[in-house]
């Protein structure tokens, strides 16, 4: 049997990178995945075709999730579409470095509302489903310079760290109906964003890295899918790195 046969996923920010191998390590694993991002594109439609090839139901939504209104019609939809919702991936995110010295409120309140709000929105409004199941389990992406600040994107650390206080809240709140809460702080991770850094860039990432290479995302799915099935079933309110040692 699989680990989540039976299940069903809600993964936001999934067209690509981190979110797209969450879905496709869920689905691999026997869960129907509804997942979002901004636009549905080319990018959503590959994707539900990759992820029903694992025989479960997948279907993408186009929700911005950093505004309340929608995401509580898109979640409603997809309980009518899928009866309910086991795990909630909060994967959406954008950033928008610079220094303070030169950073814009728009840039500010750009970033917060992607990260930070729309972990807010989709945890509020998957949480009345998730307390009459008595169950759940809510995985947020947080990011070790949520731990440790970074400069140039305080505004990004801000969001991340504000991640972390708001899952460690959730998971004493909703501990009681069995819903779990737990973060995800990658590190490097090799994407299609780091793709475009200049070899000398990455080279210096590298190089802080005790392990001595950037992380895939399947490295992150991989932590995703143990605090979504029942081999993290006494695990909450944590924050687990996946840096390669970096932030230790």
């Amino acid at each position: 049997m699989k680990l989540l046969e039976g299940k069903t996923a809600v993964v936001t920010g999934a067209a690509r990178g981190i979110g797209k191998s969450i879905a496709l390590k869920l689905a691999g694993e026997g869960a129907d995945v509804a997942f979002t991002d901004l636009v549905y594109n080319e990018h959503m439609q590959n994707l539900e075709k990759e992820l029903t090839a694992f025989g479960v139901k997948a279907k993408g939504y186009a929700s911005d999730a950093s505004k309340l209104l929608d995401t509580m019609t898109v979640v409603d939809q997809i309980v009518k579409d899928f009866g309910r919702i086991d795990f909630l991936v909060n994967n959406a995110g954008i950033t928008k470095d610079t220094l303070l010295m030169r950073m814009s409120e728009d840039q500010w309140d750009a970033v917060i509302n992607v990260n930070l709000k729309s972990v807010f929105n989709f945890t509020k409004a998957v949480q009345k489903t998730m307390l009459n199941q008595r169950s759940g389990s809510i995985i947020n992406m947080s990011s070790v310079v949520g731990v440790s600040g970074n400069a140039g994107q305080s505004n990004y650390s801000a969001s991340k760290a504000g991640i972390i206080g708001f899952t460690k809240s959730v998971a004493k709140e909703m501990g009681s109906r069995n819903i779990r809460c737990n973060a995800v702080a990658p590190g490097f991770i090799l994407t299609e964003m780091t793709d475009t850094l200049p070899e000398e860039v990455k080279a210096g990432w590298i190089e802080k890295i005790p392990l001595k290479r950037g992380g895939t995302t399947e490295d992150v799915a991989n932590v995703v899918l143990f605090l979504a099935s029942d081999l993290s079933s006494y695990v909450s309110g944590q924050v687990i790195n996946v840096c390669g040692a970096m932030n230790t």
